[in-house]
């Protein structure tokens, strides 16, 4: 058997039929997998800058799934294979939400037998915590129960450096008649992390674009704004949840984190801060990166390993800092 975990990449029709690129890697040394990950990725990016990290979920008897969100990565813009009418950024939360859906209940289909967790990073990270809080469908409370656990890394509550209030209300109003004009969004390389090599080659991936489109960043921000002031307060208090998140985080504040974790009233819940951890904590540097994917790992095996009941009720703000 090869020592590198296989990938099987699909195109899959997903919410109302729309394509999507994705990425299976399926457990290693395992007939039935020991859980199943569905990881979400963050805003203009795309799910294989993380196969490294993928690939030691599936060394460790994991399978997981991803895909490139609606509007991004592949499923935006492989002329060959994408849905008609998609264009890059072309997004908006309902949809986001309901592709999660469609599939956490399609991998509880796939593995019924096998602990399902949401993964999500970024943009991905704050549509993970969403998931489990709306008021109205998408999801339903039933897919919602589907889940084991929660992990949100540097989930996308707020920015670090917010724009004017002035050009956020200009930007609803103009998503209103112009929902899918692109409008730029940049993100500096040097920004993601503290490894050279990762930025130098998001800076000249063609598939990172420094774009979005006004409905998909007017409904980004807004859902950070939503879950820090009152979502919060609809988190399921059964479902155990991770966020990880750097302390020098220049694109997603730290901070808004930090708040919304502490108004959050669970049984189970952790936050991890990394001491001067940029945004993207699976591709820094120093030992960081293992780091971060041992400490998800762990945390899952330890839900899978605990009996109903044995989990102590939080503290009112238990941090771990590394």
């Amino acid at each position: 058997m090869s020592d590198t975990p296989v990938v099987t990449e699909a195109w899959l029709p997903g919410f109302d039929g729309h394509q999507f690129y994705t990425r299976t890697y399926p457990a290693a040394d395992s007939s039935a997998p020991r859980g199943v990950i569905l990881f979400v990725h963050g805003f203009a990016e795309y799910t294989a800058r993380y196969a490294h990290v993928h690939r030691i979920w599936a060394a460790r008897g994991y399978t997981l799934f991803t895909y490139d969100q609606r509007g991004f990565g592949q499923t935006a813009v492989d002329l060959e294979h994408r849905s008609k009418g998609s264009a890059y950024g072309k997004t908006c939360l309902r949809d986001q939400l309901s592709d999660v859906q469609w599939w956490v209940q399609y991998l509880k289909g796939q593995y019924p037998d096998s602990p399902l967790f949401l993964m999500g990073h970024s943009m991905g990270g704050a549509l993970s915590l969403a998931f489990a809080t709306r008021v109205k469908a998408p999801p339903s409370p039933e897919t919602v129960q589907m889940l084991s656990g929660i992990i949100a890394s540097s989930p996308f509550l707020e920015q670090t450096t917010p724009v004017s209030r002035l050009l956020r209300w200009v930007g609803e109003k103009a998503a209103m008649v112009l929902p899918h004009m692109p409008f730029p969004a940049e993100v500096l390389p040097e920004h993601l992390s503290h490894d050279p090599v990762v930025n130098e080659a998001a800076a000249n991936d063609p598939l990172l674009k420094q774009r979005g489109t006004l409905r998909g960043l007017a409904d980004m921000l807004n859902l950070g704004e939503q879950l820090l002031w009152n979502d919060y307060k609809r988190w399921p208090k059964q479902i155990p949840l991770l966020i990880l998140h750097g302390t020098d985080d220049k694109i997603a504040s730290c901070k808004a984190v930090e708040e919304f974790y502490g108004k959050l009233d669970a049984e189970d819940k952790k936050i991890s801060l990394y001491s001067d951890g940029y945004h993207e904590l699976a591709n820094e540097p120093d030992g960081v990166k293992e780091k971060f994917v041992d400490e998800c790992i762990e945390w899952v095996e330890a839900r899978l390993s605990r009996r109903l009941g044995e989990v102590p009720e939080a503290s009112n703000i238990p941090v771990s800092r590394l």
